[in-house]
């Protein structure tokens, strides 16, 4: 049996093939990453809630069964962020509002995946109900990134990416509204999918109909993340916006071979300052699909309203689904989370009205560029790792941002006209630090996106960046 450092070090693919032909046992997975976990992660606050006993219970269970019965997972580890429900498991939304709240049902992407052989071990620590691409609260503190741990690991899914990047996952559930799981990847050298909106089958609560909002993959590369994927899929009658599980698996899809003929990259969109060290790293790695055949020119749709349409879209969101909070817990509530409910319930229906028939018009406008290029790509976010202190992104290149959640523009703008959208690691800054390429597919494309993001993770060679051990930040010269 490879010993617990070797194990930690493996892909998920791999880990599981060693499960399948019973090499090792779901349980020696879960003695690896316990030690692991009291190894590294007091230094960057990843998994704040362990539930190790649930755990080796749901293991020994998959063990029970035969191989052929095990799904896709066959027992392996998986890390849930703290906005989804884990039966039995205290789940805090990373609210005071709900610092010991347990539920008493799992969300039905845990069912899922425990269906498909997954053994839910920790819960990742987010932001307060997700608002803002950095992951601190006030009931656990602030999860901090391992290439430096006095800079943030962005968010809302940083949790999920840090224990990634230091080996106390091999795969990670995230979700994605304004770059939830694309901004933390980027940050900590990882692969993070928002799929298309239906794919990943979740609860709904108020709006049902919200497609800005998904649930998906996190991985420490391209293949791991599709078979991720594959696991989370699925329609469910719970979510009547969820998809079926297609024909051909993700897994091949990102196998297939398949390559773009056209690229496009954009550094900004034309909607948004970027950092000029970020943009240039993430120019040349797009550049590198010509090494696989593919004309790269730059281009991108036109996204003039996005900004508007997304503020308002999700303004709505966050006040027909936390309206009620605001008026029994607000002393609980981060001024940013109390700022998005009260816009939402200061619009009107004329800005409803605009808001949709801009999200249509966008939405139109996307389809026509993706008949002409088959991939587009651009910066994940736009600045490398800030300090962990700094709530958000106040400003970049002289430009000063009104709201927090401006300076994620290059991430939602694909969430405003549902597309796919993956980051991968594609270079390190002067200082260090790594940063993300954003690849974004036309309408429902996952398995093109995949098989494109990982040929060119081939060409660039960053697969196998983690896990890390936390690095502390240098010390200034004296």
């Amino acid at each position: 049996m490879p010993t617990s450092d070797s194990l930690i070090s493996k892909t998920a693919i791999e880990t599981i093939d060693l499960l399948s032909r019973g090499e090792i046992t779901p349980l020696d997975c879960l003695d690896a990453l316990e030690a692991r976990i009291s190894a590294v992660d007091k230094a960057v606050n990843a998994l704040p809630t362990l539930c190790m006993d649930r755990a080796r219970e749901a293991a020994r269970a998959v063990m029970a069964k035969p191989k052929s019965e095990r799904g896709l997972l066959q027992g392996l580890p998986i890390a849930i962020k703290d906005l989804t429900d884990v039966k039995g498991v205290l789940t805090t939304y990373g609210s005071p509002a709900f610092a010991k709240h347990i539920p008493a049902a799992s969300d039905p992407l845990v069912e899922r995946l425990e269906g498909e052989g997954g053994v839910i071990y920790a819960k990742t620590n987010t932001p307060e109900f997700g608002a803002g691409a950095n992951t601190f609260n006030e009931v656990f503190g602030p999860t901090l990134n391992p290439w430096n741990t006095s800079r943030s690991a962005a968010g809302s899914s940083g949790g999920s990416a840090v224990a990634l990047a230091t080996g106390t996952a091999w795969l990670a559930h995230g979700s994605d509204l304004g770059g939830s799981l694309r901004n933390p990847a980027s940050f900590c050298g990882i692969v993070g999918l928002r799929p298309s909106p239906g794919r990943v089958a979740t609860a709904r609560g108020a709006p049902v109909e919200n497609l800005l909002s998904v649930q998906g993959p996190m991985a420490r590369n391209v293949e791991d993340c599709a078979l991720f994927l594959d696991a989370l899929s699925g329609e469910d009658v719970r979510d009547p916006v969820s998809l079926p599980k297609p024909s051909a698996s993700f897994l091949a899809a990102t196998r297939s071979g398949w390559k773009p003929k056209r690229v496009a990259f954009s550094a900004d969109l034309g909607i948004t300052p970027v950092d000029s060290e970020v943009a240039e790293i993430c120019r040349k790695a797009a550049y590198r699909f010509a090494e696989l055949g593919a004309v790269v020119e730059e281009a991108h749709p036109d996204f003039t309203e996005v900004h508007d349409t997304f503020n308002v879209l999700r303004a709505k969101n966050f006040a027909i689904s936390k309206k009620d909070l605001l008026e029994t817990k607000r002393e609980f509530l981060k001024p940013e989370v109390i700022w998005n409910i009260e816009k939402g319930l200061t619009l009107t229906m004329a800005d409803h009205h605009r808001a949709e028939t801009q999200r249509a018009t966008l939405y139109g406008r996307t389809l026509a560029f993706f008949e002409t290029y088959d991939l587009i790509c651009t910066p994940a976010t736009i600045v490398a790792p800030f300090p962990v202190e700094n709530r958000y992104v106040e400003s970049c290149n002289g430009v000063k941002f009104d709201n927090y959640v401006h300076w994620l523009a290059i991430a939602y703008a694909f969430t405003t006209v549902g597309c796919p959208a993956i980051s991968i690691p594609c270079g390190f800054t002067r200082e260090g630090l790594p940063v993300g390429l954003q690849i974004a597919a036309r309408q429902r494309g996952d398995g093109r996106l995949l098989a494109g993001a990982k040929a060119l993770e081939n060409v660039l060679g960053c697969s196998t960046l983690t896990p890390i051990f936390p690095k502390q930040p240098p010390r200034a010269k004296e």
